[in-house]
């Protein structure tokens, strides 16, 4: 038996191990709920002197609920391509391992491991705060972006459709959004994205990591199958939604092999446009990816942190503008021209459409003054 430590962490009392051994774990990528950069305490297991075995549950996922004042984020990042982004949910039981956004769960309290694919947070009135930011008199227009913090179609979006009721406001709205996920469960609204492409309000970009489904099972292990994915891209693209093969991340010595082979699946599937961005690491996300590392792939290890720290200048990341993406170096150059070679190659170089901000108008709502003309 082992005695645990607590803390309150702002919802509930969570356990937390160094390593939770995997059978506690199933289907998660990471392997600790290490606190957050916040926190000035961890809480580890201890043997509380009983010689009496005893296993713990099996992590489950818990769905907590915010009430938003915003959800319009602005930001002014010179080398992203929008100014506003908009996430129905925080965390993301999809579990990628290499998230960016994994540090994002430490403003909770929570820790950007375990707890990042576990206990999630849904915004249920986002639809209602989102047509009320819409109509602000203020509001100037522009492409909004979503799924670029965590994944829109994550699986507890099945049951709580916050951003298909999103979709719904946008279309009302006439206004223009970009989408990036690895869900399927894009699909489902199909009816709102062909009738929004049509009058060039949507945009969507498709995550494809890798075509081994051994290794995507192991580094995002609640996310759709590669080839469900390329599934998605080409029923988007036969129901006329512009949609982009994004190659990201790609991992050195571990997925960029399969640059080429990612970038003609996403062609023959009906992909327009493609990208890339190599392995991002900040914060809390370089030692998860280690332990990760350590887990599964342990050979190549030495080989993968070698890369990212020639490209980062000796250190695993380096948040500089314009170089964070893609870092620097022969490495990164080599994968650059390898990239543009193929994108070339395939039809995948041209940029996709631009998004039309001419069409938005708050529709009237009942007992508005209607226009004359």
């Amino acid at each position: 038996m082992f005695s645990l430590c607590s803390m309150d962490r702002g919802m509930e009392n969570t356990w937390q191990f160094p390593q939770m051994p995997a059978d506690r774990r199933p289907g998660r990528a990471a392997s600790s709920s290490a606190a957050g950069r916040y926190e000035r305490y961890r809480h580890e297991a201890e043997p509380d002197g009983w010689d009496i075995p005893e296993d713990g549950p099996v992590l489950r996922t818990e769905l907590r609920d915010e009430v938003p004042r915003k959800v319009i984020t602005y930001q002014r990042s010179p080398d992203l391509p929008f100014d506003r982004s908009l996430n129905p949910y925080r965390g993301c039981e999809h579990g990628c391992i290499y998230c960016f956004a994994r540090p994002t769960h430490a403003w909770l309290g929570l820790s950007p491991g375990l707890d990042f694919e576990t206990r999630l947070v849904a915004r249920p009135d986002a639809p209602a705060v989102l047509e009320r930011e819409l109509r602000a008199p203020g509001y100037r227009v522009a492409p909004l972006a979503i799924g670029t913090n965590t994944d829109p179609y994550q699986p507890v979006e099945r049951d709580r459709g916050i951003m298909r009721a999103c979709l719904e406001v946008l279309q009302a709205f006439r206004h223009p959004v970009a989408i990036v996920t690895k869900g399927a469960l894009i699909e489902r609204d199909l009816d709102i994205l062909a009738a929004m492409a049509a009058d060039g309000l949507v945009k969507v970009g498709v995550s494809v990591t890798t075509l081994d489904p051994d290794l995507s099972r192991r580094m995002e292990p609640r996310a759709p199958r590669p080839a469900r994915r390329l599934e998605t891209i080409r029923r988007l693209s036969e129901a006329g939604v512009p949609v982009r093969i994004m190659a990201s991340p790609m991992v050195p010595a571990l997925t960029d092999p399969e640059l080429e082979a990612i970038l003609a699946a996403g062609a023959k599937a009906g992909a327009q446009a493609a990208s890339w961005i190599m392995l991002r690491l900040p914060l809390e996300v370089a030692p998860l990816w280690q332990d990760w590392l350590a887990e599964h792939y342990p050979d190549r290890a030495a080989r993968v942190l070698g890369h990212l720290r020639d490209m980062h200048g000796g250190a695993l990341y380096s948040a500089r503008w314009f170089t964070r993406m893609r870092g620097e170096g022969p490495y990164a150059d080599i994968v650059a021209k390898r990239f543009r070679r193929a994108a070339r190659q395939l039809g995948l170089d041209r940029p996709q459409p631009a998004l039309r901000c001419d069409l938005f108008a708050p529709p009237p709502r009942p007992g508005d003054q209607l226009s004359l003309f």
